[in-house]
């Protein structure tokens, strides 16, 4: 499971659908939610967790996306398998594993230290813990 430490910066409600804002190292994510605890609000710091296989990787994207998450990512390390492969990436001082198909991996020809974008859907990250408020 990766997790990283965030900032709320927004939050957005409609009936019982909430749309959360978070800074991460100036960089922006959001996770929409059905059910958010009433103790976060704005300035709530909390630990984000997002699954290895919900994490999508970008190469040279030109256009638009309709993943509401793309971090700039830098690969650190890539392993691939027979069906599988993992790619180990760091933003800032956050390591995020993702798992992709092998050949996507291998059509990818990704390279230790190249810059790629991290795709996360903003269903896909959930508040893992509030650390204060």
């Amino acid at each position: 499971m990766n997790s990283m430490t965030a900032a709320i910066t927004r939050i957005d409600t409609v009936d019982n659908l909430t749309v959360v804002r978070f800074n991460v190292h100036n960089d922006s994510l959001t996770m929409m939610s059905l059910d958010l605890n009433d103790t976060v609000r704005v300035g709530t710091v909390v630990r984000l967790a997002v699954k290895a296989t919900n994490i999508a990787i970008g190469k040279n994207i030109s256009g638009s996306l309709s993943y509401a998450n793309q971090l700039p990512v830098s690969v650190e390390k890539t392993e691939n398998g027979i069906l599988l492969g993992t790619v180990t990436l760091k933003h800032f001082d956050t390591v995020l594993e993702a798992v992709i198909t092998s050949d996507a991996l291998q059509r990818m020809e990704l390279h230790t230290g190249e810059t790629v974008t991290a795709l996360i859907k903003a269903s896909e990250i959930y508040i893992q813990e509030i650390l204060h408020g």
